[in-house]
């Protein structure tokens, strides 16, 4: 089952859940996934037996959201600063073989130098999946932004002014809503651009956090349940309409060293993270990245992140923005 937000024509917010790909039949009483998972809470339902429930009798024309700009994000807050937008690295087999060639690329280090990368990568393989009851090792973990930085589904991903480039990172996004005494509900999963300056990072490993406080974007469509442990799809970039580069990538705990459970335990463990009320995106990570194969992307450059499993395909565009930051100013 997998639901999209979008606006009407008469502008007004809906959900609707995916019948095809020509197709959504929306859902009565509710206009964001915020107020369906709440109203699930309150009922004390399952939330795929909810949406069953409010299925109304009217039908829309999914390209039709598509080609005139209404689809929005699968999932957001009403209040932006009250969703947090966070990911864990080296997460996926062949992850740290895919940063340590990144690094050694620049650095001119032989790969088996990146002792910090490869040590965290072998805490994951060793202790990433932990038996039922115990805890696993913590994950590599950072902060993107808050409900702020997340762009629709054919919007644009605005790299900043300052940054050294803007690359994709095809990744499965974790959606969250926290409960009103605090306890984080799982809603679904989504596709996600995390969007990185890996140039950046490749200065230092200790760059990470400031390459990954940029934009991201997630869908087009929500997928309730629980995730697939094996995920196929594939990762493009078309420039000037013709394809760039693509290469397939995998996703779900077959191809990953650290569980979904060991991951959401690291990140919710936390009280900060258990406000209630609060919502948050969890990027999983990836192992599949183009600049890893050298390629250096520019404005105008479009994003295709598709996995049959989670219906169409992600897209976004690539661009910079003009705008300098700002300086401080003493009162």
């Amino acid at each position: 089952m997998r639901l999209i937000q979008f606006v009407t024509k008469e502008q007004q917010r809906a959900v609707a859940l995916v019948l095809s790909t020509t197709e959504v039949q929306p859902l009565a009483g509710v206009q964001t996934v915020y107020q369906l998972a709440n109203q699930a809470l309150a009922a004390k339902k399952p939330l795929q037996q909810l949406v069953t429930e409010l299925i109304s009798d009217q039908r829309f024309d999914y390209q039709s959201i598509l080609a005139e700009g209404r689809l929005l994000a699968p999932f957001d807050h009403p209040d932006q600063a009250h969703m947090l937008v966070t990911g864990t690295g080296l997460t996926h087999l062949g992850s740290a073989d895919t940063r340590a060639t990144m690094h050694a690329q620049t650095s001119g280090k032989a790969v088996a130098e990146l002792t910090d990368t490869m040590k965290m990568f072998k805490l994951g393989l060793d202790g990433g999946k932990p038996a039922a009851g115990e805890t696993g090792v913590q994950p590599e973990w950072f902060y993107k932004g808050d409900g702020s930085i997340v762009v629709p589904p054919g919007a644009a991903l605005l790299s900043p002014s300052f940054a050294l480039d803007g690359g994709e990172e095809p990744e499965i996004v974790g959606l969250y809503i926290n409960d009103a005494e605090g306890q984080p509900w799982r809603i679904g999963f989504a596709l996600g651009n995390e969007f990185s300056d890996h140039k950046t990072e490749r200065l230092n490993y200790l760059y990470l956090a400031h390459s990954k406080l940029r934009p991201c974007a997630l869908g087009p469509e929500l997928l309730l349940g629980d995730l697939p442990t094996h995920i196929e799809g594939t990762s493009r970039i078309y420039r000037d309409g013709k394809l760039l580069w693509q290469k397939a990538f995998v996703s779900g705990e077959e191809n990953m060293s650290h569980s979904i459970s060991n991951l959401e335990h690291h990140h919710f463990k936390y009280d900060l993270f258990c406000r209630p009320g609060d919502a948050h995106l969890h990027y999983f990570g990836t192992a599949t990245l183009s600049v890893g194969d050298g390629i250096e992307t520019r404005s105008g450059d479009v994003f295709e992140i598709e996995a049959p499993v989670f219906g169409l395909a992600l897209r976004n565009t690539l661009a910079v923005d003009s705008k300098q930051p700002l300086t401080v100013k003493a009162l």
